[in-house]
């Protein structure tokens, strides 16, 4: 057997990571990485990886959950908002956006939400052959993400193109590339310009409430807003965009399961989860030990770099049974155990926008689609440390 190999930069991980989170829960639940940057840890059994989301007094998220040496350490903050805090300031930062970011306003985009899903879709159907990625999973989200913060419909293509650069990895480069780093100070000093405009003119947007947002005297700032906003256009628009490419093309691998949401619409949420379980979005999140942590008789010194390995955690067949099936019909009570939004006070602030943008949409295709196929050869995979999903799937639908 070759020697047991897990580097989340490597193009072959991208492609199946799944035989080697196999491995690595049976050999190696605490794998050590070794490598130039100063390597790291994974955890990889689901019940680690749960247990070190919860674990913020021995696992910090204060120098960000990326491995990237280009965006981690003290002020990762800055791009990476809450999702890069301990507490206190965690939970002084997410109750304060929580001021802006209430369920009311995100119940309130459905309308607008299918909507949009249906005017993309009008289009898409009447060509009868399109890209799923390009011309629906990726410009539903942003485009509902940049209705909420208040970006303008003529600047959209530019975030989006920016946010699709700063998740992509080049081979053989352990680090954000430079088109990366230009593409996160691009956006940095368009959230700067978006602030002034809001101070001067406030509106109904989410930034305008963000500004106002106030706990017992207490105000975010302009450095903290501009952070929030940040995370929401990277990891709200990349992450469902792939959670909605995969659920498409995990369906369409598996036609019998495609076939039960296609007949009965009801079946649209639990598509949804078990794709957010069988191949996630978000595939890992990095976390550094603040003091010797000892699991399965392994120590992880005090400072070194931890990943939580959610893609791994979601196959583990302690918790999910015949979990490599992909499974409309999976229990319940496995669903819940997914690991994909995280757990405890990390547990994800978008994730109920992002399964009503997931729900919305499916719903439409599925009213609206009779079957579809897509073009082997012109599947594309997106290249990216943290996130899995597609950059391409050529996809031709037959209307009903």
């Amino acid at each position: 057997m070759t020697a047991l190999v897990y580097n989340p930069y490597h193009y072959e991980m991208h492609e199946d990571p799944f035989p080697t989170y196999q491995r690595l829960r049976d050999e190696a639940p605490v794998y050590r990485n070794e490598s130039d940057s100063g390597g790291f840890w994974a955890l990889s059994r689901h019940a680690d990886v749960v247990d070190g989301f919860r674990d913020s007094a021995r696992l910090s998220s204060a120098h960000g959950v990326s491995l990237d040496p280009a965006a981690s350490g003290p002020h990762a903050h800055r791009t990476m908002s809450f999702l890069a805090m301990d507490p206190p300031g965690h939970g002084r930062m997410r109750g304060l956006v929580s001021r802006g970011f209430t369920p009311r306003r995100v119940a309130e985009l459905e309308p607008r939400i299918r909507e949009l899903t249906r005017s993309y879709l009008a289009v898409a159907i009447e060509q009868g052959t399109f890209d799923f990625v390009d011309d629906l999973a990726g410009k539903l989200p942003m485009d509902v993400i940049s209705e909420l913060i208040g970006v303008p419909v003529a600047d959209r293509d530019e975030l989006r193109r920016l946010s699709d650069l700063l998740v992509h990895r080049e081979e053989g480069m352990d680090d954000v590339p430079p088109a990366g780093v230009d593409a996160a100070f691009a956006l940095v000093a368009y959230y700067a310009d978006m602030l002034r405009q809001r101070r001067m003119a406030p509106t109904t947007d989410l930034t305008s409430a963000l500004l106002a947002a106030e706990v017992d005297g207490d105000h975010l700032t302009d450095d903290e807003i501009m952070g929030f906003l940040f995370l929401m256009v990277v990891a709200g628009n990349e992450t469902t965009t792939k959670l909605l490419g995969n659920a498409w093309y995990w369906a369409w691998k598996n036609p019998d399961q495609r076939a039960k949401p296609f007949r009965d619409p009801a079946r649209v949420p639990t598509w949804i989860e078990e794709t957010l379980r069988y191949d996630t979005s978000t595939q890992m999140l990095a976390r550094t030990a603040i003091e010797d942590v000892t699991l399965h008789n392994t120590t992880i010194p005090a400072g070194d770099r931890v990943l939580l390995v959610v893609g791994s955690a979601n196959r583990d067949e302690r918790v999910f049974a015949q979990a490599d099936r992909y499974d409309l019909d999976r229990p319940e009570r496995e669903l819940q155990q997914i690991a994909s939004f995280g757990f405890g006070r990390h547990f994800c602030l978008g994730a109920a926008l992002a399964r009503l943008e997931a729900r919305v949409c499916l719903e439409e295709l599925v009213a609206q689609v009779a079957h579809y196929d897509i073009d082997p050869t012109g599947i594309r995979r997106v290249h990216s440390v943290n996130v899995r999903g597609f950059a391409a799937l050529p996809t031709t639908v037959v209307p009903r």
